[in-house]
């Protein structure tokens, strides 16, 4: 099992351009079912992740 363990002393670096992220932004996207959001590097506007969030009816 892989363990998870916060760091606030560690600032992430965005992978395509190497900028130090202090914030990341997101948009939310629509769908059919539930909810999506992109996240992006605020320097250059690259896509780090997607996430998707389901209804509370989906389980």
């Amino acid at each position: 099992m892989i363990e998870c363990i916060e760091k606030e002393n560690e600032t992430p670096v965005c992978p395509h351009c190497n900028a130090v992220l202090n914030e990341v932004w997101f948009r939310a996207m629509k769908g059919f079912l539930g909810r999506r959001y992109l996240y992006f590097c605020p320097q250059c506007k690259k896509v780090l992740g997607v996430t998707h969030r389901k209804g509370f009816w989906m389980g």
